[in-house]
Parts: structure tokens; C-alpha cells; sequence
């Protein structure tokens, strides 16, 4: 039950991070939001990581691969983010999930029937909320194949943070792919040309997002350590309800019949694997 929460609290946090993300993406530019909370986010983990003195080389080193994973994720949902619909682009994102699942089970995990079948059902529930998206304009299904892109980033991130934090070396884990994903960003950065300066009143605020980001990870890390991947990670991928909440209330922005109902099947799925 302990895994159960800690992956829904690390969604109810990526949820709110990554709408925080998606508004500031479009108030400043891609590059600086980026690079800004993921530096932050680098920083604690750094003096963290330092105090505790566990800078142990495997977890490190499995985290560095995640860190690669959560590069491509992020810059490729960040920027879907900011050219199509909130409420569209971040339950696809979430699809990411079937990565650690279908390799979870592929290497032996075996929860209980009526856990996957509630993990079928949330992850059926992430799909129908975009399938509509497909029969839009071409800016917008162009958003769709950049979270089409940052699920594979997620769904690798999961599966590899998972495994770094085996052994519970969660810190130099996390540390780790906090500076592989920023070192990748700052290239790209380089190699476009890209400036990452921002108003100063915004700094702060940015940061935050990356603070938010590193405590959903570590909540993420915490339950991978107590239950099976196969069911933390799609519980962990339920972010997309909070993300879409918000965009309703605070933006206004439309929620469609079948993204209601994707919604509704979401919770229903996250309601049985609780209950089991």
C-alpha cells in the first residue's frame, strides 16, 4: 500500500510541474525553462548527495542512462507543451509507461491479475483522452508525435531510475541522471544556438519546477524500491489527470467528451490496483 501512495503522490507532483512547465514554456522559450530547472534540480541533489555522502558508482552510473532518457522525455514534452493543447499532449506522454511495464514482465515481475487488469484499464483510459487529437490540424499532430517521443524518454526514465535505485542508493541515483539529462540539454542548447536567458522575477519560479520535478522522482524512486515496477509505473504515470485538471481550471481549456471518459477509466484503473 506504501508503493501504492508514493506513485501517486510522485504523479500528483509531475502533474503539477509539468503544467507549471507547459505555461512558463510558453510565457518565456523552450531552452531557458529547461536548463533552468533542471540546474536547480542538479543543485540540491548535489549538496544532497554530498552531505550524504553516498556517491555510489553503479547507482550512478544507471542513473546517468535514465538522466539520457529523461533528457529526450522532457525537451521532446516540454515543447509539445508549448505548441498544442495541454490537455491533449500530456495523457499521451503518460503512454510512456508501457516501456517499464512490458519489460518488467518481460523479466519475471508477475502481479496479481486484478493489478494489471486495473493497470490495463488506466493505461487504456491515458489513450482514449488523445486518440481524438489524430483527426486535428497538422501543428496539432505534430504535438501528438513530440509526446509520441517524450513517452519513449519516460517510459526509459522510469524503467532505469527503478533499477538505479536498487539497493538504496536513491541519491547519487537521482544525482546521476539529473546531470546526464542537463549535460544533454546544454548541448543541444549549444549546437541550436539557444538562449537561456530569462527575466530575473522569473528565475525563482522556474527553479521551482525543478525542484518539483526532483521530488516527484524521488517519490517515484521510493515506490519502485517497495512494489513492482510493472504497477508503480503506471500508477506514477497518472499525472496527466492533474495536469488536465489544471488546465481546465486555471486555463479553461476545453475537455472533450473522450478525454472525460479516458479520465474516468484512469481512476477506475488506479482505484482497483489501490484496492488489490
Amino acid at each position: 500500500m506504501l508503493a501504492v501512495a508514493l506513485a501517486l503522490a510522485s504523479s500528483v507532483v509531475w502533474g503539477t510541474s509539468d503544467f507549471l512547465g507547459g505555461i512558463y514554456t510558453r510565457r518565456l522559450t523552450l531552452a531557458p525553462v529547461l536548463v533552468v530547472s533542471q540546474l536547480a534540480g542538479l543543485v540540491l541533489l548535489g549538496v544532497a548527495t554530498g552531505l550524504a555522502g553516498q556517491l555510489d558508482t553503479h547507482a550512478f552510473a544507471v542513473g546517468l542512462v535514465a538522466g539520457v532518457f529523461g533528457a529526450v522525455g522532457i525537451a521532446a514534452f516540454y515543447r509539445a507543451l508549448a505548441t498544442g493543447t495541454i490537455s491533449i499532449v500530456s495523457p499521451v506522454s503518460a503512454c510512456g509507461a508501457i516501456v517499464p511495464v512490458g519489460l518488467a514482465l518481460a523479466q519475471g515481475e508477475r502481479p496479481g491479475a486484478l493489478a494489471l487488469a486495473g493497470c490495463a484499464i488506466a493505461l487504456a483510459g491515458a489513450v482514449l483522452a488523445s486518440v481524438h487529437e489524430f483527426t486535428g490540424a497538422p501543428a496539432a499532430r505534430s504535438s501528438v508525435i513530440l509526446a509520441g517521443t517524450a513517452a519513449l524518454g519516460i517510459g526509459g526514465f522510469l524503467y532505469f531510475i527503478a533499477h538505479a535505485v536498487r539497493g538504496g542508493h536513491m541519491l547519487p541515483a537521482l544525482f546521476g541522471s539529473r546531470s546526464a539529462s542537463l549535460a544533454l540539454l546544454l548541448i543541444g542548447v549549444l549546437a541550436t544556438r539557444s538562449s537561456v536567458r530569462m527575466p530575473a522575477g522569473r528565475i525563482l519560479a522556474v527553479a521551482g519546477i525543478g525542484l518539483l520535478d526532483v521530488a516527484a522522482n524521488a517519490l517515484f524512486a521510493a515506490a519502485a524500491t517497495r512494489g513492482y515496477l510493472s504497477i508503480v509505473s503506471v500508477l506514477g504515470s497518472e499525472y496527466p489527470v492533474v495536469t488536465v485538471i489544471l488546465a481546465q481550471k486555471v486555463l479553461g481549456e476545453r475537455v472533450s467528451r473522450p478525454q472525460a471518459a479516458g479520465i474516468v477509466l484512469a481512476l477506475i484503473g488506479v482505484g482497483i490496483v489501490s484496492v488489490n
